[in-house]
């Protein structure tokens, strides 16, 4: 167990470990650390509290000290001066005429380098851009380009929800979002109903997941043989959220589907005539056999290398002849001596 605190650079941004020392900064406060950036101004967003040394990256930085009102007055002057950078960093943008968005400028606390995020579509030569900065503020200057969900997250906004940005309100860090989440959610494959405003899938998809998984878990499928009070069945629909199912009664003739809640039935299988529709590696493995891969053919023996001349018996006398590679018989050349005597023989004028 190690003792850290946890220290945050931005409103809304990841939380960063770091060793205390003897200080006793209060949860909200304002501390000076060391980064691989630089020296920065972060806000404490976590007590100080023992967590295990397996979620620690080591090594753990010191914080330097707590931050006081020179060090605010500080951070509130590179605010100021962060505008300002903006705006020179668009005119030189448009002076070049680069296919890049602006989005945000930021200093670091010490002023030693000033870092513009931008987005573009492909890869943008700023190179020129970079000098032409450099000899205005007299600092390094650093461009990054962000994707999509950085740039909602630094410039929020609303969502289709009619509520702020989850990443610029509460979500420290992005979440892996799929569209195998929409569907066992049994939302619209849609992409404009299911996506955000930054054209990604949603991050609130995750939200319910492990809700989903655990009622898709407990919950016949659509199309399983059930037994129910009233007799055996065949599931037609199925709610999710309520547990309502409605199973078609082998004893119906009418064919009106029962309703029915998950906790009254049981599950006996799959439908009739789905059992020849499994997988061949799923139904290798229920049969117990190998897989295809491993499996050798059991029909025949396996080949034995034999020597050569035990496959035909041979009379005696006769000599063996292998057929030539090509399958044509090969055609016998004369000597030498005679191949030069026919070449000096001459031939007889055409008529």
């Amino acid at each position: 167990m190690a003792k850290v605190i946890g220290v945050r650079f931005k409103s809304v941004g990841k939380v960063y470990y770091f060793d205390p020392l003897h200080y006793d900064v209060p949860l909200g406060g304002y501390v000076i650390v060391e980064t691989a950036r630089g020296v920065e101004c972060g806000q404490v967003a976590m007590s100080i509290r023992e967590i295990p040394d397996e979620k620690i990256v080591k090594p753990l930085k010191p914080l330097i000290r707590a931050a006081n009102e020179e060090d605010l007055k500080r951070v509130e002057q590179n605010r100021q001066n962060e505008e300002k950078a903006a705006k020179v960093a668009l005119e030189k943008i448009q002076k070049h005429k680069l296919d890049m968005k602006l989005v945000d400028v930021e200093y670091t606390f010490d002023n030693n380098k000033i870092l513009f995020y931008f987005t573009a579509d492909g890869r943008v030569d700023f190179r020129e851009l970079v000098k032409d900065l450099a000899s205005v503020f007299r600092t390094r200057i650093e461009l990054r380009q962000i994707g999509v969900r950085d740039e909602a997250k630094m410039l929020g906004g609303l969502g289709i929800c009619g509520r702020p940005f989850c990443c610029n309100s509460f979500l420290g860090e992005f979440q892996p979002v799929s569209i195998k989440m929409a569907k066992e959610q049994g939302l619209s494959l849609n992409p404009t109903k299911i996506s955000g405003t930054c054209g990604r899938l949603m991050c609130c998809l995750k939200y319910e997941q492990e809700a989903y998984e655990d009622l898709l878990r407990i919950t016949p499928k659509v199309g399983s043989v059930v037994s129910t009070k009233d007799g055996r069945g065949v599931v037609s629909e199925v709610s999710l959220l309520t547990g309502e199912l409605k199973v078609m009664l082998d004893k119906n003739a009418d064919h009106v589907p029962v309703p029915f809640n998950r906790k009254d039935v049981r599950v006996l299988g799959p439908r009739p005539g789905n059992e020849g529709k499994e997988r061949p590696k799923e139904k290798e493995q229920k049969e117990g056999r190998p897989p295809r891969e491993g499996r050798q053919r059991e029909d025949k023996a396996p080949r034995e290398d034999k020597p050569a001349g035990e496959d035909k018996p041979v009379r005696e006398g006769e000599a063996r002849e292998r057929p030539p590679r090509g399958g044509r018989p090969r055609r016998e050349r004369p000597p030498r001596e005679e191949r030069q005597a026919s070449a000096e023989r001459p031939q007889a004028p055409r008529e």
